[in-house]
């Protein structure tokens, strides 16, 4: 920007201040990125970056590059509008042990909970021993056919438009009783790397 570009009127100045600190912190998360890890790549202090990312310190032009540089984008992309973004779910389906499951939640940067419609094949229903045990919660809402779920000594069998919830503490475990299943899971960090990657 030349020196005339500089030189905004107060309430332009604090219009690009609030649009770049808000597509920062929206390129940040979309790409998992800590404000530590930008700041290293851009060469900007963490609590520098830190206070221009929260409005506490005024943005300099001369930061523009390099943030843009950090995350990957133009110059022109962290100064302009973030574009329209399309809400559609499109993921392929994961295969793996008796399970289709089918992504219904994009892959966001928090580990959060994500969720998954799953067909549980006719084939898995004998549980393993012993029975899995993580961290976290899971929740499922049957759709068609009927599930059995195992939790410690307990057995339970799930019809369709029935729920549950339960603690992965306990030692669980999930599968079809005299046909296929058809769910809606929701799975916390812990539950999707038992899932999906055995």
């Amino acid at each position: 920007m030349s020196a005339k570009d500089e030189v905004a009127t107060a309430g332009e100045t604090e219009s690009l201040d609030t649009r770049v600190r808000r597509r920062l912190r929206q390129l940040r998360t979309e790409q998992g990125l800590t404000l530590a890890q930008v700041a290293e790549r851009a060469s900007i202090d963490l609590s520098t970056l830190s206070r221009l990312e929260s409005g506490k310190r005024r943005l300099a032009l001369d930061h523009i590059p390099a943030l843009a540089a950090a995350l990957g984008v133009t110059s022109d992309a962290l100064l302009g509008a973030a574009p329209a973004q399309d809400p559609r779910v499109r993921s392929e389906p994961i295969v793996i042990h008796g399970m289709t499951m089918w992504p219904l939640t994009k892959r966001g940067p928090s580990h959060g909970p994500h969720a998954y419609k799953v067909s549980i094949s006719a084939g898995r229903n004998t549980p393993p021993d012993p029975l899995p045990v993580h961290e976290g919660q899971e929740w499922m809402y049957v759709l068609s056919g009927r599930m059995r779920l195992l939790l410690g000594d307990e057995e339970f069998f799930v019809g369709p438009g029935e729920a549950v919830e339960f603690s992965t503490w306990t030692p669980h475990w999930f599968g079809a009783t005299d046909g296929p299943v058809e769910v809606v899971m929701i799975l916390g960090p812990q539950g999707e790397k038992i899932h999906m990657h055995g």
